[in-house]
């Protein structure tokens, strides 16, 4: 009975393995399919969604960075909550800057740390000077912008991998 049970377990496992291309090998001889998963290293490029979402974010927060400086608005907050966001965005795009091997993802991923580098640096400089906020500004405008258009060009690999299909 026991042995009926397992060559209908090892029947069902080859079954998979042939199906999903890949298998391994115990030591008793048995073989267990093992699932691979995706991974191409493509984060944003698997979906034109992604580029398109981080084209319209981008582009939003450029618009409000570069609405401030038209308007000669230059406080900048510097509570420890959003210190403590900033730090959060940084750790978490770092990460994905490290984690993707795709160049345009990992170019429009480190765009926004040094983006959030800065609004981090600014939120911790209590006695930054207009002039400098102005300069910030408009830098974190430019980057922002710089980042909305490095996001569109994910979306020609996300195409080209949809025909590889």
């Amino acid at each position: 009975m026991d042995r009926q049970i397992e060559n209908t377990k090892v029947g069902i496992e080859t079954k998979e393995a042939k199906a999903s291309g890949s298998s391994s090998q115990t030591d008793s001889g048995t073989k267990i399919a093992t699932r691979q998963s995706y991974s191409s290293g493509h984060l944003m490029c698997r979906t034109p969604l992604w580029g398109v979402a981080g084209f319209l974010g981008c582009a939003y927060f450029a618009w409000i960075s570069f609405g401030h400086v038209t308007r000669n608005e230059y406080d900048w907050p510097h509570d420890l909550w959003t210190a403590t966001t900033y730090i959060v965005w940084i750790l978490l795009l770092a990460g994905l800057a490290l984690d993707t091997r795709c160049l345009r993802e990992r170019l429009f991923f480190s765009l926004l740390v040094v983006n959030f580098v800065v609004g981090c640096g600014l939120t911790l400089w209590h006695s930054a000077p207009s002039a400098n906020v102005r300069t910030a500004r408009i830098g974190t405008g430019t980057l922002w912008t710089l980042a909305a258009l490095v996001s569109l060009t994910t979306l020609w690999k996300a195409t080209q991998l949809q025909r590889r299909v």
